[in-house]
């Protein structure tokens, strides 16, 4: 868990866009993206994002020490110390099932609760999991995490948003609400089609925000 798990951890974590972390670091939408994929950003920017999110050079830069490691619960203490085990807690994997981040598909039914660290539930009382497949939202979130959806937070544009219509089950993609359409866009490796919704569509129902997730191979 290196740079661009602890950036994605960032973008998750305060429901962000590489656009605004851009602006909040002063650098390109184009700098971020090479940090997902491993370039180091410069001083300058490191510094910009530790004292806006009040947060250390180690949580964005450090494989053992950062926010990747602390958000789910791998976190290491140095020089061997015993580390501190977050208290968890678990939450229902709800009757919406796998949530397609891809093609939109029947509903699942999985009968399973998810473990997520119990400050999160705190803060999101009435959450639930739901289990990602398709590759749209890869390059944040990969196939089979499981996601964390707080149904009470309204998602502004940029969030990642869990969403049904009238046709089709839960999708999950990035929220854009313009002045009479709804564009659900993908944040992938690969060329994705955006999906637009306008008024002759009907309704689109929020299912909740994204808020945590979890990567399958920390759920074995």
């Amino acid at each position: 868990m290196g740079l661009p798990e602890n950036i994605d951890a960032l973008l998750v974590k305060h429901d962000l866009t590489q656009e605004a972390l851009a602006r909040i670091a002063g650098v390109t939408p184009g700098s971020v993206t090479g940090w997902r994929k491993g370039s180091r950003p410069r001083k300058e920017a490191i510094s910009r994002l530790c004292e806006y999110f009040n947060i250390s050079e180690d949580d964005l830069i450090s494989d053992h020490y950062g926010l990747a490691a602390k958000e789910h619960g791998r976190y290491a203490m140095p020089d061997g110390a015993m580390p501190v085990v977050p208290s968890s807690a678990t939450v229902p994997l709800l009757t919406l099932g796998r949530v397609h981040a891809g093609a939109m598909t029947d509903e699942e039914e999985v009968a399973h609760r998810v473990e997520v660290p119990a400050s999160v539930c705190e803060n999101h009382p009435r959450a639930f999991a739901l289990e990602v497949e398709g590759d749209c939202m890869d390059r944040v979130i990969p196939e089979g995490s499981h996601v964390l959806v707080d149904p009470d937070r309204e998602p502004g544009n940029g969030s990642i948003a869990v969403v049904e219509t009238e046709s089709y089950s839960a999708v999950m993609r990035r929220w854009y609400r313009g002045s009479s359409t709804l564009m659900l866009t993908a944040d992938s490796h690969a060329e994705q089609e955006d999906m637009v919704f306008g008024p002759e569509d009907g309704p689109v129902r929020v299912v909740g925000t994204v808020v945590w997730w979890q990567a399958p191979r920390e759920m074995e």
